[in-house]
């Protein structure tokens, strides 16, 4: 194969990969948008879309990525806010593959930043947080906290039902490359943590289920 053939080659799988997490390239729909919500579960039901979260579906011949999660999340929120948050705790932890799918999208922003208040019945829950220069990631174009700062969350705020294991699951992903001494450590250094104990103590277990 010459090279002209070989960038062509990767040139259209790229090209795919896009389109496999771009909303607009006609995978991922959320309800209101091109189909209504009461449509895009007509299509569940028919076997032409899968649920992903919230008011967003899938076609069911692409599997589900952390692009296609965090999409379906922030969707959550108008999308004038889409720039001004970041998926956060249990939503974070799901867009990275390792927590159940979150009944209301959680989100963060900086409590240094000015942003607008979330709008009535919207399906989220905005936390303001101190966020340092290592805290975001960006998977899809989402901004999503790093595994590290996810990790920090479910270990202080998440629930007793999925918090270990969740914790298990981040350590075990090794392209997070979050092992749970790390986090440990880093919330041994955070001084006034509300919760602290019991975060520790969720770590110590996961990281004995781990071993």
């Amino acid at each position: 194969m010459s090279i002209t053939q070989g960038s062509s080659v990767q040139g259209r799988t790229a090209a795919r990969r896009d389109l496999a997490i771009n909303s607009t390239g006609g995978v991922l729909f959320h309800g209101g948008a091109l189909f209504t919500h009461v449509e895009l579960q007509a299509m569940r039901l028919d076997g032409l879309m899968t649920h992903v979260c919230g008011k967003s579906y899938v076609r069911t011949d692409q599997p589900s990525t952390p692009a296609i999660r965090a999409q379906s999340a922030i969707n959550a929120v108008p999308r004038t806010l889409h720039r001004r948050v970041a998926l956060a705790r249990q939503s974070a932890a799901w867009v990275y593959g390792c927590a159940p799918a979150p009944e209301i999208v959680s989100l963060v922003t900086d409590h240094r930043r000015r942003t607008t208040a979330l709008p009535v019945f919207c399906e989220a829950v905005m936390h303001q947080v101190t966020l340092g220069p290592c805290d975001l990631s960006t998977i899809g174009g989402v901004e999503v906290t790093s595994p590290l700062r996810t990790a920090l969350d479910v270990a202080i705020h998440g629930s007793e039902q999925w918090a270990v294991d969740t914790l298990k699951r981040i350590a075990a992903a090794p392209e997070l490359r979050c092992p749970l001494h790390l986090v440990t450590l880093s919330l041994e250094a955070s001084p006034r943590v509300p919760g602290k104990a019991r975060a520790l103590s969720r770590l110590r277990e996961a990281m004995r289920v781990e071993r």
